[in-house]
């Protein structure tokens, strides 16, 4: 399978393209924000915009909330350096880790924010969870879409029509280059984040099991009443240079954040994904799919910024991506699916020429707080079948 030249990023990985050198369209993103960005007049353009809103309504701006380190980082950054009120906005997707809860405690009592949490009900989350399994090898599109749309739903609520996101798409992917000025708006939404499902197309696949307003926190607004707050959805990454590192050592100082040890993760990123207990099932699956996992892409950003060498990243990479995570049991008892089932769904999804191997497969350790994780039983008498339709 090949894969970048200066990096480690395959081919599989989506929305990637190779120049005549071999080089990935994301390390090429990278050069161009570290050599042709003007960071200075970036910086002067986000002043800009903050005076067109601050002090104008019951709050500056929205921050759209995990508690992981780049919504943690962003929060900050605004309160701290920016100096605005910001409503902050979580949406539980229902996996939050016990770490993740208390650093957020801490960090909304010493920042003094206003926050408010939604949290959709887990009998339609669990039928979301399996049908976005079975139609795109991905568990996660009531989170995709939820943050993003239930965001902007509140951004309605509260008549605050600046919102401010983390890193630009371009710092990861190409789905968007750092030449652009990329929005938060419908058309990302459709391209990078709801799989190309909408609510819609959820409730018809449903065929009955959940209502229309049980998927309202899944449906973007409508464009014309965002137009009518004159909303703007923004990446804070697009007008500050993104570095994870950096910031990351600035929320453990200045606010305490403790890191967590994460599945199929090396123990020196102990800042990555730790806000979900089914992250090791997502990584997983991506390396099913796509043949590489969570290890691979935190050496290539390492790498791109000249931290790591290509070699090292390769011994982390075999050393970690691939493994069977623990996880993966609890998982099977929220679907109420065999482990048989979840990998005939998963190896429908591989993308060429990738082929997974799954005879070949590690365990990877138990994490030390999955003891504290929700394992409630609850019945799903209907339960529909693992095949699309059923």
């Amino acid at each position: 399978m090949r894969s970048c030249s200066n990096c480690l990023l395959p081919e599989t990985a989506e929305a990637t393209t190779f120049d005549s050198q071999g080089t990935c369209s994301v390390c090429k993103q990278i050069e161009y924000k570290e050599e042709k960005v003007d960071w200075v007049d970036r910086r002067r353009q986000l002043d800009e915009l903050v005076m067109l809103y601050k002090d104008k309504g019951l709050y500056d701006c929205i921050v759209p909330f995990s508690g992981g380190k780049d919504s943690t980082y962003q929060l900050w950054y605004i309160v701290r350096e920016l100096k605005l009120k910001p409503l902050v906005v979580r949406f539980d997707h229902g996996f939050y880790r016990p770490t993740l809860e208390k650093n957020n405690k801490r960090t909304f009592k010493l920042l003094g924010v206003d926050v408010v949490q939604f949290t959709p009900s887990w009998h339609v989350v669990r039928e979301l969870m399996l049908e976005s399994l079975k139609r795109r090898g991905d568990f996660c599109w009531h989170c995709h879409t939820g943050i993003y749309a239930h965001t902007m739903q509140v951004a309605l609520r509260y008549s605050t029509p600046l919102l401010f996101w983390g890193e630009s798409l371009a710092e990861y992917q190409s789905f968007y280059t750092y030449e652009e000025m990329e929005e938060v708006d419908e058309k990302r939404f459709n391209r990078a984040m709801n799989l190309g499902m909408t609510s819609d197309d959820m409730y018809e696949f449903l065929n009955g099991r959940v209502s229309k307003r049980d998927l309202y926190p899944f449906s973007y607004p409508p464009r014309k009443e965002l137009r009518a707050l004159g909303c703007r959805s923004v990446c804070l990454g697009n007008y500050i240079k993104w570095d994870t590192r950096k910031q990351v050592n600035i929320i453990k100082d200045e606010l305490g954040w403790e890191g967590e040890q994460v599945e199929g993760i090396p123990p020196e990123f102990d800042y990555e994904k730790i806000e979900c207990h089914m992250q090791g099932v997502r990584d997983y699956l991506k390396f099913i799919k796509r043949g590489f996992g969570r290890t691979n892409h935190l050496a290539n950003i390492e790498i791109r910024n000249g931290r790591m060498t290509r070699e090292n990243g390769e011994e982390l990479e075999k050393k970690y991506d691939g493994k069977r995570p623990v996880s993966l049991d609890i998982f099977l008892e929220y679907l109420h699916l065999t482990e048989e089932e979840f990998l005939e769904i998963a190896m429908e999804h591989q993308v060429d020429p990738h082929r997974f191997q799954p005879n070949n497969i590690e365990d990877s350790k138990k994490m030390p707080d999955m003891d504290k994780w929700d394992r409630t039983k609850v019945p799903w008498p209907h339960r529909p079948s693992t095949k699309i339709g059923g």
